[in-house]
């Protein structure tokens, strides 16, 4: 694959200002069963891969699954690039790196059969199906594993041979009584440890519990409370509500978002720290490398309250006069790489749960997440929540959402937690067409005053 790639560069490489080719194989199983039924069972492979060309700053891309065209296909994307290229653009420098990047997981997912994946849900299923049949109606459990191996070759002289392992279950859980439904969840992912995936009983018999406990409680009372988020719900908003906020390519073309996400701009108090990382083996979000060949780092966004930082790709950085971030991420080899997150976190702080609870005279206590709706008015919907009255846990309430302006919330934050949890779960992070993307979204307990509750007025 090297001789293939870095031939084909170098016939090429004058005829434009860059060039890259990425090729990827992939090896992919999936087992989805909807309550009574089997829907999906099976593994497949696939193999593909794309050209990028940079002339006078336009970029021609070519996605192919034929690997035995690539002249054809790189003179097409050089051709491509000079249709929409009118700008001076010279990619931010990076170091040219040659280097091979094995997979080492811990519990690797290829050494279990088929077989045994699929009774491992069926065994999970029945816990479910047989806890309560009139008041748990359905059941979703998926599995996903893929074992992915990435070529990358740029004009610039770097080659890199990555190997990827991604994996998660996901275990959804229906209760419903007089007309009210109350989901429940289980998820677990890693890139690393098949084992994550077992000796979810416990967890799943809890949730079962949790389900119809909160089929009895009343909707939350809309209004402005005090909310403590979990490590699951401070991660989801970290992701959803600043995460994609500081994706560089969505602000750099527009002067007043430049402002607004202005480097040194105080966001919060000095208790807030939020980074994006692309360290944390294990997670779902880690790599060494990104898709154009820039390795990964730890990048502080906010520090101490302040806007420190951004994730960039080698054109984002450039334009901004910043240093690249390793955070250039494509879904699969049919799309160009964009700036994408990892595992984004607001960082663990000194308070306890007993700190942030005490003073409370009412408030929201918010377990675990089903949804969030990101940008500078975001929307976080936990799994559970609980009232907090004089200090204490309360009774539980239903349908909460917390909305609200992103730059108000983060100023509102005044503790975080010295409990601090990476959270891999199943699915992935989408933007526009590129969906769903393996990430990581972790934190501590916070406590953010003034929070906006939609519920029943």
């Amino acid at each position: 694959m090297h001789d293939l790639m870095t031939e084909t560069i170098n016939k090429f490489k004058n005829l434009c200002d860059y060039m890259e080719i990425r090729i990827e194989d992939y090896e992919t199983t999936k087992i989805a069963i909807n309550t009574d039924e089997t829907e999906k069972i099976g593994t497949s492979f696939e193999s593909g891969g794309n050209i990028r060309a940079l002339v006078n700053g336009g970029w021609g891309f070519i996605s192919f699954n034929n690997i035995n065209l690539l002249s054809t296909f790189a003179a097409r994307a050089i051709d491509h690039a000079k249709h929409v290229g009118r700008r001076k653009l010279v990619l931010s420098p990076v170091p040219s790196i040659v280097d091979r990047v094995k997979a080492e997981p811990l519990s690797a997912p290829g050494s279990i059969t088929l077989k045994e994946k699929k009774k491992l849900l069926d065994d999970y299923n029945k816990i479910i199906l047989n806890y309560d049949r009139e008041l748990i109606k359905n059941s979703f459990l998926a599995y996903y594993d893929q074992f992915k191996k990435k070529y990358f070759c740029n004009s610039e002289g770097t080659f890199i041979e990555q190997e990827l392992l991604d994996l998660y279950i996901t275990i959804k859980i229906i209760a419903a009584k007089d007309g009210i439904t109350q989901p429940a969840v289980v998820t677990n992912g890693s890139s690393n440890n098949f084992d994550v995936c077992r000796n979810l009983e416990e967890k799943i018999e809890k949730s079962c519990r949790t389900a119809i406990k909160f089929l009895d409680a009343p909707k939350v009372k809309s209004g402005v409370y005090t909310v403590i988020c979990d490590p699951a719900v401070t991660g989801t908003f970290a992701h959803e509500a600043f995460g994609h906020t500081c994706e560089a390519d969505h602000f750099y073309k527009s002067e007043s978002l430049k402002n607004e996400m202005r480097l040194g701009r105080i966001f919060g108090s000095k208790v807030l720290s939020i980074y994006d990382t692309g360290l944390d083996i294990g997670s779902r979000g880690s790599m060494k490398y990104d898709d154009e060949g820039v390795k990964t780092e730890k990048t502080y966004l906010i520090k101490e309250g302040v806007l420190t930082g951004r994730l960039h790709s080698r054109e984002t950085a450039s334009i901004l006069q910043e240093k690249p971030t390793g955070s250039a991420r494509s879904v699969d080899y049919r799309f160009p790489p964009i700036c994408r997150m990892r595992n984004t976190c607001i960082e663990g702080g000194n308070s306890t749960f007993e700190d942030m609870i005490k003073d409370i005279d009412l408030g929201i206590y918010a377990v675990d997440f089903l949804y969030g709706m990101g940008g500078e008015m975001f929307t976080v919907a936990p799994a559970y929540s609980y009232m907090i009255r004089n200090g204490h846990i309360a009774e539980a309430v239903r349908d909460v959402k917390i909305t609200g302006n992103l730059f108000e919330t983060l100023k509102n934050i005044d503790m975080t937690g010295n409990d601090f949890k990476i959270n891999d779960s199943g699915g992935g992070c989408g933007r526009g067409e590129q969906w769903p993307l393996a990430t990581t979204e972790s934190g501590p307990h916070i406590r953010i005053q003034n929070v906006s509750v939609g519920g029943e007025s």
